[in-house]
């Protein structure tokens, strides 16, 4: 990473009403030209974050911003040049977004955008703009388990669209049993499963990913998918998050490629005591040094939802309060 001071540059992820997100290709004598990019531009001396993504929104693609949030911030070096990306979430706007300078512009699906050729910074954007703002990490499912399948399907009727299937007391044959049936509900609701199982069971079951908790995480040296064309998303993608406690864990994470990782604990919690909580400061702090999506963990409801926002969470993390809620507020 280079000591110069990045370009601070203000970006959108613009949804309209079916859920599409709205995306322009750079003009080829612009930096990256020729690839797709989120609108925005760069943030000026006398202005804050929200009044350069008003502006440029405005310029750029004509549009009055009525609602945003922040999404992430992303800090990349280019070889020529550094730039900090403040990525927002926009959901409501007035007027009818179009290419105001003449470029090429499209509204897709969020799956979709790993089929466009963005510039590297971006990755964890698309990331970002495909993952949901809660993210279900399931109890043990106890000796009882079709009703832990029916209560999951619950959920997922509820409205979760990503989960983490932990079993900690289950044999590898019975996990890889359960990992079976939760991938086919999963499935059959959109949502994504990560298995908290070794790496080599989410292709044998077809879950969508792995999570690793921080023991995994400190055993592995390379990305757990590597098979991958070098990590990019496409029809067999396979994502990657991760449990971190740590500015060391974090790093660990983000070598790996890591797709998104939970950090905590966030604020005391029952299950462990002992643990002195980061609290909001401190997340933020490490949240924004690290270049993907983070997961608020720990004490964490859907109440918290604004609070995550605001210090740089992708959203948060939860078992009991998701597992006995789902997604509703």
């Amino acid at each position: 990473m280079t000591d110069s001071k990045p370009i601070h540059v203000v970006a959108a992820a613009v949804f309209n009403d079916a859920g599409h997100v709205f995306i322009a290709r750079r003009h080829e004598h612009a930096h990256q030209g020729g690839l797709w990019e989120f609108p925005g531009g760069k943030v000026e001396a006398d202005e804050t974050v929200r009044e350069a993504l008003d502006r440029e929104l405005h310029e750029e693609i004509g549009i009055e911003v009525q609602q945003a949030r922040p999404l992430i911030r992303v800090r990349y070096d280019y070889p020529d040049k550094s730039v900090l990306l403040d990525v927002w979430r926009v959901d409501s706007f007035h007027g009818e977004a179009h290419g105001r300078e003449g470029q090429a512009c499209q509204w897709v699906g969020p799956e979709q955008l790993t089929d466009y050729d963005f510039p590297a910074a971006n990755r964890p954007i698309i990331a970002a703009v495909r993952l949901p703002d809660h993210y279900l990490v399931t109890p043990d499912p106890g000796a009882d388990l079709p009703a832990f399948v029916t209560h999951l399907e619950n959920r997922l009727r509820d409205g979760i669209r990503l989960v983490q299937l932990r079993a900690k007391s289950l044999s590898v044959e019975a996990y890889t049993v359960l990992a079976r049936q939760c991938v086919e509900l999963c499935q059959h609701y959109g949502a994504r499963l990560m298995l908290n199982a070794a790496p080599e069971l989410v292709t044998v079951v077809g879950a969508h990913g792995v999570h690793l908790d921080s023991s995994r995480l400190q055993a592995l040296t390379e990305q757990p998918f590597a098979w991958q064309q070098g990590g990019e998303h496409g029809a067999n993608e396979k994502w990657v998050s991760a449990s971190c406690h740590s500015a060391q864990q974090l790093a660990q994470a983000e070598a790996l490629g890591a797709d998104f990782v939970l950090l905590s604990p966030v604020a005391a919690t029952a299950s462990h005591p002992e643990v002195e909580p980061l609290g909001w400061e401190r997340f933020q702090q490490l949240a924004d040094a690290t270049a993907c999506p983070v997961f608020a963990l720990g004490g964490m409801t859907l109440r918290d939802l604004d609070q995550a926002f605001a210090h740089g969470a992708q959203g948060v993390a939860a078992i009991r309060a998701l597992w006995e809620s789902g997604a509703k507020r």
